[in-house]
């Protein structure tokens, strides 16, 4: 029997469609993952800012022994995040901690992440062990495709929830369906997912803030796998901008992306984007 996925994984196919591999966000991106032979593994990415062109990036280091795990990193930002997970402290529940420090402000931080897994039922939390503290739960059960969660923020000192949100979907075969409302319940959004036919994936999601507008935000999108080694994707919504986006395997592990975003509405303005995103895997 397959798991249930956590909270974030109620609409997780049509988000997945309207949201993956398309690469206009970044003008160029880089990701680079390498493995040594003691099993250390490391990854490097970097990618150039849309408004002033520099660079933001990051070197890490994994290392794991008999399923613990030690992740070091250290961005561009001068940030060093330090990851330690133990999967198997007492099945099927998992704990990880993650710390970050900036050197030249001396700001900390440290949050510690239960993660519990059973078939019918998946529920994690996430603990801001030095701001407030303040944490964050979300839970999720489901069977025969239905899966329904929440979730809720709360802050300790101030004993107060901050945040709360619930989420029902259904997935069955080639299609999905999926309700949401977050911030408080006051996004509302409803989506849906269909692969009418092998390599062919369409979808489409409506959003209503209502704390901030009236009006109905939608996005429509389609995926179109090509061949075992290339897809295109193309998605516009209600405010008439357009992207488009195309995946090429080129060797095993080496993929090119590339992406633009095309606004209908100002053709003869400078408010279009273009990106390249290159990654490396061995």
């Amino acid at each position: 029997m397959s798991k249930i996925g956590p909270y974030s994984d109620v609409a997780k196919k049509p988000n997945d469609l309207l949201n993956r591999d398309f690469f206009h966000l970044a003008p160029a991106s880089l990701d680079i993952k390498t493995k040594a032979d003691n099993g250390v593994s490391f990854t490097v990415r970097g990618k150039s800012s849309p408004k002033d062109g520099s660079i933001s990036g990051g070197l890490e280091a994994k290392y794991s022994d008999k399923g613990v795990s030690l992740t070091q990193g250290w961005s561009t930002a001068n940030v060093i995040d330090t990851k330690f997970e133990v999967p198997n402290i007492y099945p099927p529940l998992k704990v990880d901690l993650a710390t970050s420090f900036v050197p030249s402000a001396g700001t900390k931080g440290a949050k510690l992440n239960l993660n519990y897994s059973h078939p019918l039922f998946t529920s994690r939390m996430f603990i801001d062990l030095l701001k407030g503290p303040t944490f964050t739960t979300d839970f999720s059960f489901g069977k025969y495709g239905v899966i329904a969660g929440g979730e809720v923020a709360y802050d300790v000192p101030g004993g107060r929830v901050t945040n709360f949100g619930a989420g029902l979907g259904y997935s069955a075969g080639s299609y999905a369906v999926a309700f949401t409302a977050v911030q408080k319940a006051t996004i509302f959004s409803a989506a849906y997912y269909h692969a009418p036919a092998p390599g062919i994936e369409v979808g489409a999601k409506a959003t209503w803030d209502s704390k901030n507008t009236s009006q109905v935000n939608v996005e429509v999108g389609s995926k179109y796998v090509i061949d075992a080694d290339t897809s295109a994707k193309v998605k516009i919504n209600n405010t008439g901008v357009l992207a488009l986006s195309y995946l090429q395997t080129i060797h095993k592990g080496v993929k090119l992306g590339l992406g633009a975003a095309i606004d209908t509405q100002r053709l003869n303005e400078p408010a279009h984007k273009l990106g390249l995103s290159f990654s490396f895997e061995a």
